[in-house]
């Protein structure tokens, strides 16, 4: 039975930034801080996929490494803007990085194009989220490229769904070096459907992934037209899921930034406390940005006490809903040991989070389900 305030399943975010002269130096760091995430007892691990900037810009290339470093933990992309994927071409790659890591990973996408007039201007035609999306960028040229068949992005949506089911493409046979064979999406991995996970930032994508039985993810990023505070917009959003959810398995993810300073050398505590004052002036008030009205979470910053303190009286965090620690760009390794690390010993265990069952035959810790 759930409790109110506690955390059932706690997992990380990265961007993987790097230096402009050494990406593989950056990626290297990630990959170990992925190594690090699973000793420490941690459930997920996600990538985010950004483009245009000095961050991973693959996401399930960056996972098919991850997944050769890693054994238990699950992985997890933070999200693949649909608005420049072929769904075809991506429910592929997402089933041969399942396959390479035994079935774990968690299929995170969402409808956005962001930096759309950029792309656009090197001859790659992207579709505009519609008002209210998820993700919706300010400036999306809202011409429709190859990856998509539709202006709807939600159409590139249904199309994925319906290549991860497997469904045949043809009545006919393929003839193949290999014998006959049914025309669908391989590696067919059974079930890879249901671990879907759809960033949610507007009413209309939570119901829509509730509808259609999809697991949730929500940013540090609020629905302004919800509510004028971060907490009962996210709230809303998490009630608006639940009650609507059509299928057997609801599942709620939810980043937060948190700095903990328990273990911080003086030079890091300096450093946080620059970072939360240079972005707590937006969680003031309602913003507006790209046509919509947004609201800003405040970073949790401080010692355990105070950040779980926050954490469980948090009205999102109901027992059921799951954490994202979502990491800040530009950190240092050490920095993010740091946290990662005190996040793990002093900040989960004030919350309820208890690590995966250790494996009887291994001593491992066995990945949680998706």
């Amino acid at each position: 039975m759930s409790t109110p305030g506690t955390i059932p399943v706690a997992g990380i975010i990265l961007a993987g930034t790097f230096p402009e002269h050494d990406p593989r130096a950056g990626l290297e760091t990630t990959l170990r801080l992925f190594e690090l995430a699973e000793d420490l007892g941690y459930d997920v691990a996600g990538i985010r996929q950004r483009h245009l900037e000095r961050g991973v810009s693959s996401a399930l290339t960056f996972l098919a490494a991850a997944s050769q470093r890693t054994r238990t933990i699950r992985l997890e992309t933070d999200v693949v803007p649909l608005g420049y994927e072929t769904p075809f071409r991506l429910a592929e790659d997402f089933a041969t990085v399942d396959a390479l890591s035994g079935r774990r990973v968690n299929v995170g996408v969402s409808t956005s194009a962001p930096h759309g007039d950029l792309l656009a201007s090197l001859g790659r035609t992207v579709p505009t989220p519609p008002s209210g999306a998820a993700g919706a960028s300010p400036g999306a040229s809202g011409r429709v490229g190859p990856a998509a068949a539709a202006a709807d992005p939600y159409a590139l949506i249904e199309r994925f769904l319906e290549s991860l089911e497997g469904h045949a493409l043809s009545d006919d046979e393929l003839s193949t070096p290999y014998g006959p064979q049914i025309p669908r999406v391989q590696p067919h991995i059974a079930g890879l459907r249901d671990r879907v996970w759809l960033g949610g930032g507007s009413l209309r994508s939570v119901r829509w992934a509730a509808a259609r039985g999809l697991k949730l993810l929500l940013g540090n990023v609020g629905d302004g037209d919800a509510a004028d505070t971060f907490e009962a917009a996210q709230r809303a959003h998490v009630d608006a899921y639940l009650s609507e959810f059509r299928g057997t398995d609801p599942r709620i993810g939810v980043e937060r930034v948190i700095l903990p300073t328990d273990s911080a050398t003086a030079a890091q505590r300096e450093h946080y406390a620059a970072y939360v004052a240079a972005r707590d002036e937006r969680t003031a008030e309602p913003v507006s940005l790209g046509g919509r009205t947004v609201v800003f979470q405040r970073d949790l910053h401080g010692s355990a006490e105070q950040i779980a303190e926050r954490l469980t009286s948090d009205p999102t965090f109901d027992g059921r809903t799951e954490l994202r620690v979502a990491f800040p760009y530009g950190f240092d390794e050490d920095e993010y040991r740091q946290i990662l690390t005190d996040i793990r010993t002093a900040v989960l265990p004030l919350v309820g989070w208890r690590p995966a069952a250790a494996s009887a035959t291994t001593g491992t810790v066995a990945a949680p389900a998706a």
